[in-house]
């Protein structure tokens, strides 16, 4: 756990941090650890809450954009960790990755192709955040959550869980907004790349939180009309943990009592995919979703990327 405290020692300063994001504290995982193993200490969790064996899944989808390697894919060891003998694919849309792995294994299950599919959100962002960048630096944590998906097997579609409304979307011209510049086929690893620092993130913050709180009311109000309900049908919200303004901004613009939004952007900052899937977890956990509700969830982040779904629990 760091503090906002513990950065100052960065040059960081604990007061900016909390006014222009709200984040108190934030993990890192140690140097020792990759995203693999916040992603099979997530997975072997998720599958012992549900009392399913690995060998039972169809399917593991890892949403992350801080691999351990360009190969193998952080899903292959995931499989291979765990013991499962499935399909294992990586995605990678950053801090939607979680929602586009969501909602690609349940049209896998909706085919019939599937029937257990283990969707994973795992970022390792202390990698990839530049701890000499005073403004960028404090806003990432480390994480991982899971998922495990199956058809509910209720005839009744009215009583029966699932999703309601789903939706992916990319601003590929935004992309520069939100951008690691180095280490790819771009710009490989070399030494002009590390003397430039372009193996970090680079974020224009102004211009990724005007978009955000734009585009999050926008994007709710028709996914909730598209489904046939009113926004005051919806029992919880959870967004991407990026930085509470956005979150606060978009309540507002939206007309919704804040309880009905969940934050825990304090404890964590940004995760990236780990994000919606560990709010999920905590919501869940806390009582604060039930069977049957309304539950809202969004992410946005680099590509620029954004994916929406509107699901009964």
């Amino acid at each position: 756990i760091l503090t906002n405290e513990d950065l100052a020692d960065l040059g960081c300063d604990s007061d900016w941090i909390v006014q222009r994001t709200g984040i108190l504290e934030r993990r890192h995982a140690s140097v020792e650890e990759a995203t693999s193993d916040l992603a099979i200490e997530a997975a072997r969790s998720c599958l012992d809450n549900a009392g399913v064996e690995p060998q039972e899944l169809d399917l593991i989808l890892v949403a992350t954009m801080t691999p351990d390697h360009v190969a193998p894919s952080v899903a292959s060891l995931v499989q291979a960790s765990l013991g499962a003998t499935c399909g294992a694919i990586d995605m990678n849309a950053a801090c939607s990755g979680f929602l586009y792995a969501l909602i690609t294994g349940a049209h896998f299950i909706k085919l019939g192709t599937c029937q257990k599919v283990l969707v994973i959100g795992a970022d390792k962002m202390s990698y990839i955040a530049d701890p000499e960048d005073k403004k960028t630096f404090p806003l990432f944590g480390d994480g991982a959550g899971a998922a495990l998906l199956e058809a509910d097997p209720n005839p009744d579609l009215e009583l029966a869980s699932g999703i309601l409304d789903s939706r992916l979307a990319s601003v590929g011209e935004l992309g520069d907004s939100l951008v690691v510049p180095g280490g790819g086929s771009r710009q490989p690893c070399s030494q002009n790349m590390l003397d430039g620092r372009d193996q970090f993130l680079k974020m224009e913050g102004r211009s990724v939180f005007k978009w955000a709180v734009r585009l999050i009311p926008e994007v709710v109000s028709e996914s909730v009309s598209s489904a046939g309900l009113d926004l005051e049908d919806i029992d919880l919200l959870v967004l991407h943990q990026a930085n509470e303004r956005i979150i606060r901004a978009a309540a507002e613009a939206l007309q919704i009592d804040e309880e009905l939004v969940f934050v825990n952007l304090e404890k964590y900052g940004n995760t990236s995919a780990a994000s919606v899937p560990i709010s999920l977890f905590e919501a869940w956990q806390n009582g604060r979703i039930e069977r049957g509700d309304n539950v809202m969830i969004m992410g946005f982040g680099a590509g620029l990327t954004w994916a929406s779904c509107l699901f009964r629990w």
